[in-house]
């Protein structure tokens, strides 16, 4: 397994912009598949975007599909989601997740490394 910490969270408010970042320790951080994938109160963890492992394939759920952007930076042992044009409905516990599959697709049951979660907050 590997280490995942979240950063870059927040109270941004509806159309801004936001940029998580998960940084990974342990084993090496190019073997994995990584994703994001995100709560709200009272629903399911839902899938957001997931990155191959070496960053040629990306897939996004639809509600995020033009406005997030995940991309990773190996050498830096490091994935990110840009979110730009934020609703109120984005907001969440973001989580950072790492699957030692090549293609896990959006089953959370794939990944095997979670991160701890960073607070989404889009006013309105």
């Amino acid at each position: 397994q590997v280490q995942l910490v979240e950063s870059g969270g927040g109270l941004v408010q509806a159309g801004g912009s936001l940029r998580l970042s998960c940084l990974a320790s342990g084993r090496a951080f190019s073997g994995y598949f990584m994703g994001w994938f995100r709560q709200s109160p009272g629903k399911e963890r839902e899938f957001v975007a997931g990155i191959t492992r070496l960053g040629t394939g990306t897939d996004y759920a639809d509600s995020v599909k033009v406005r997030f952007t995940i991309s990773r930076d190996n050498a830096k042992n490091t994935v990110y989601l840009q979110m730009n044009s934020l609703k109120p409905e984005d907001t969440a516990v973001y989580y950072c997740a790492a699957s030692p599959s090549a293609a896990p697709g959006r089953r959370m049951t794939f990944f095997d490394s979670w991160g701890q979660g960073t607070q989404v907050t889009v006013s309105s």
